[in-house]
């Protein structure tokens, strides 16, 4: 009987593959100066969870996004869900960017679409994306 049990367990068992791309991962690990090398254990726990970590930041940010009557989340509802949950708050919260203030007067979509060739203006404080991926020399 209890072999029957662990049978069965030991069927059931299920393999976790993170869907975060190894390399991509080992990459930005690989970022920290006092990081050399990379053991694919530490990489498994690390790519397991950030997903934890991105699925928690996404279902509460979905939470808000539906107090909020919104069928979209935006950048507010994320920083509310980061605020709203203390540890997250502490390291997180400082690095998002500020929500835009709303615009009032909203023009049309005809005067708006005609003229503009150039490039939106970036706000204060970013920076490309690809800047990240850089190493120092």
């Amino acid at each position: 009987m209890a072999e029957q049990e662990e049978e069965e367990h030991d069927t059931t068992e299920e393999t976790i593959a993170p869907s975060l791309p190894p390399s991509r991962v080992k990459r930005i690990m690989k970022l920290d100066k006092e990081v050399n090398k990379v053991n694919a254990e530490a990489l498994f726990l690390v790519s397991c969870c950030t997903e934890l970590f991105l699925e928690f930041l996404a279902e509460e940010s979905a939470r808000v996004a539906v107090e909020k009557k919104r069928r979209t989340v935006k950048l507010e509802h994320l920083r509310v869900a980061v605020k709203r949950h203390q540890p997250t708050s502490d390291f997180l919260l400082e690095s998002l960017p500020v929500a835009s203030e709303p615009v009032l007067d909203r023009p049309k979509a005809a005067e708006r679409n005609r003229g503009q060739t150039s490039e939106k203006p970036v706000p204060a404080g970013t920076r490309p994306i690809d800047d990240f991926f850089r190493k120092d020399s």
